[in-house]
């Protein structure tokens, strides 16, 4: 029923109004008429002189008569069956995020609005989520890195299937399989790979988005050499440290636990490719960091609604043109009696 309601309409509903007095007919049939205002005690002897229909043809022939004429102004009314399709173009903006998973993320210094102790990975997922929902037109893609990167999501239109694979992302921990088994935090690798997934596209606007909460010890690869070759290729690169100076690991991580921020290089990453450099130490800095981030790079996509409708009204003529029939057969198989 549901669906019906979905797709069904009328497309020329002023038609309908004709329902006012088709109803105001079938009223006026059914009621009485005024009383006579002379009595003659002969009209009886008067009345049998004419015809009359059968009572029957009329308790059958006008109800059916008076339903086709229903079903017909539905049908000027032209009811269709219709069916809407979104057409979407991309806005030309492709974004990559790159988004750390080394063990370090599972440090719970952050704290939601009741006060409740939030670990730096859940909160980055959820502002990464709720950014990807709120950009439908952009291509975005995923990259992920411990100890090397991991490619989640190609760059994609399809956000359900991105959002997917950002919701499976695990940590590795010593009693725990993760999403990537080698520690520690390649940020140049995670550059290189997101920079070489962004070059192969033809967009006019191309960005990395790097989440990070430590410092690059892993990889083959500079994080500042990864950025100069990202702006040779014309990309722009965000750089977002999470976390607080006191957060640390547990003990059975490290024997002698540290922070390992590193943000001048951070800072040196986004000044060489014209990007910006966030430092979230709260959770609603987090949030304010990607908010920036999508003011600063606007969107512009086109949407075209197709609108498809299947016409029903020859069925609803047919059906009318069978009443009536019906009806005229009725009253023509019930001859006026005479007297």
């Amino acid at each position: 029923m549901t669906a019906f309601f979905e797709h069904f309409r009328f497309a020329q509903v002023a038609w309908l109004w004709l329902l006012v007095p088709a109803f105001l007919l079938l009223l006026l049939r059914r009621g009485r008429g005024a009383a006579a205002a002379v009595t003659f005690p002969n009209m009886p002897v008067f009345a049998g002189l004419g015809k009359q229909v059968r009572q029957g043809a009329w308790n059958f022939g006008l109800p059916l008569a008076w339903l086709a004429l229903v079903v017909g102004i539905f049908a000027l009314a032209r009811p269709v069956w219709r069916n809407e399709y979104q057409s979407r173009s991309a806005s030309g903006i492709d974004i990559v995020i790159a988004l750390d998973l080394s063990m370090s993320m599972e440090i719970n210094d952050y704290f939601d609005e009741k006060g409740n102790a939030v670990k730096r990975i859940d909160a980055a997922k959820e502002v990464v989520h709720n950014f990807i929902s709120g950009r439908p037109d952009d291509r975005m893609g995923l990259v992920v890195f411990a100890g090397k990167p991991y490619k989640v999501s190609p760059i994609t239109l399809d956000h359900q299937w991105l959002l997917k694979g950002l919701s499976e992302l695990k940590l590795a921990t010593p009693t725990e399989r993760g999403t990537i088994e080698e520690q520690g935090t390649a940020i140049g690798s995670a550059l290189a790979t997101s920079a070489l997934r962004l070059n192969a596209r033809d967009a006019k606007s191309k960005i990395i988005i790097l989440l990070t909460d430590g410092a690059n010890n892993s990889g083959k690869i500079d994080p500042v050499e990864a950025a100069e070759h990202a702006k040779t290729l014309g990309i722009k690169i965000y750089t977002v440290a999470i976390g607080t100076p006191e957060g640390r690991v547990s003990g059975n991580v490290q024997r002698f636990p540290r922070q390992e921020f590193d943000l001048p290089t951070l800072q040196k990453i986004a000044d060489k490719t014209s990007g910006e450099f966030y430092y979230a130490q709260r959770l609603n800095e987090l949030k304010a960091s990607f908010q920036t981030i999508d003011r600063l790079e606007k969107t512009e996509a086109s949407s075209l609604t197709v609108v498809d409708d299947r016409e029903l009204f020859p069925w609803w003529v047919a059906t009318a043109t069978l009443l009536a029939l019906v009806s005229a057969v009725i009253v023509a198989l019930n001859p006026p009696l005479n007297s």
